[in-house]
């Protein structure tokens, strides 16, 4: 008489408390940092305070951050991440390449009017974290959207064939120019609104003009 084995049946393993806990203590200081840095900026801004308002201990802190930087550099990818998920949605979505292009570039003055995002990621990233990191951290971000959408609208024949990569800098160029001008203005609302009107036209410059209608009915 054969003997059968017994069958092995898998466990899902069980995820470690300790993780769950360490992810949570960090997530919790990355929200403190936000909301401290929007608030006091960088320079008053302790590390004290950042872990009293998560409520952790500041060995914790430095158990997740070497230091005031690198907490920062947290809180900047975290509004950044942020502003990517909400923007692509939106370019994303539905409509047109055309429309889906003005509505991202009206989503993002919107996001430009937020002030987690002005202080952070317009004025203090540049000066905590150096203008060439602070750049090739934005372009991380915010540059692959950009040319996806020109490259969208190039093959929708929504514009001129123009070289995808030197489109896309020159109108990224454009769009953090405009944020800046947004975060340093005393009216930002109104400032959004011709930073806005502005890059619209300038994609308009390149969109291809329709035919005629006289020329569309002759073809009929």
């Amino acid at each position: 008489m054969s003997r059968r084995c017994p069958r092995v049946v898998s466990v899902p393993t069980a995820r470690p408390r300790r993780e769950d806990y360490s992810e949570s203590t960090r997530q919790a200081l990355v929200d403190s940092a936000v909301a401290l840095f929007t608030k006091q900026g960088y320079a008053a801004t302790s590390l004290d305070a950042i872990a009293r308002r998560a409520r952790v201990t500041k060995g914790a802190l430095y158990h997740h951050f070497s230091g005031k930087q690198a907490v920062f550099e947290a809180a900047f990818g975290a509004v950044e991440k942020a502003v990517l998920a909400k923007l692509g949605q939106v370019v994303t979505g539905p409509g047109t390449p055309w429309e889906r292009a003005v509505s991202g570039l009206q989503a993002y003055v919107q996001v430009c009017l937020e002030p987690s995002y002005q202080r952070i990621a317009i004025h203090e990233g540049p000066v905590v974290m150096g203008w060439e990191r602070w750049r090739e951290a934005e372009e991380h971000f915010s540059f692959g959207l950009v040319k996806s959408a020109i490259e969208a609208l190039i093959a929708a024949g929504e514009i001129d064939d123009l070289p995808v990569e030197v489109t896309a800098r020159i109108l990224f160029g454009a769009l953090q120019t405009g944020a800046a001008i947004i975060a340093g203005a005393d009216d930002p609302r109104k400032a959004g609104t011709e930073v806005s009107r502005t890059i619209i036209r300038v994609l308009e410059g390149m969109r291809v003009a329709s035919p005629p209608v006289s020329l569309l009915r002759g073809r009929g």
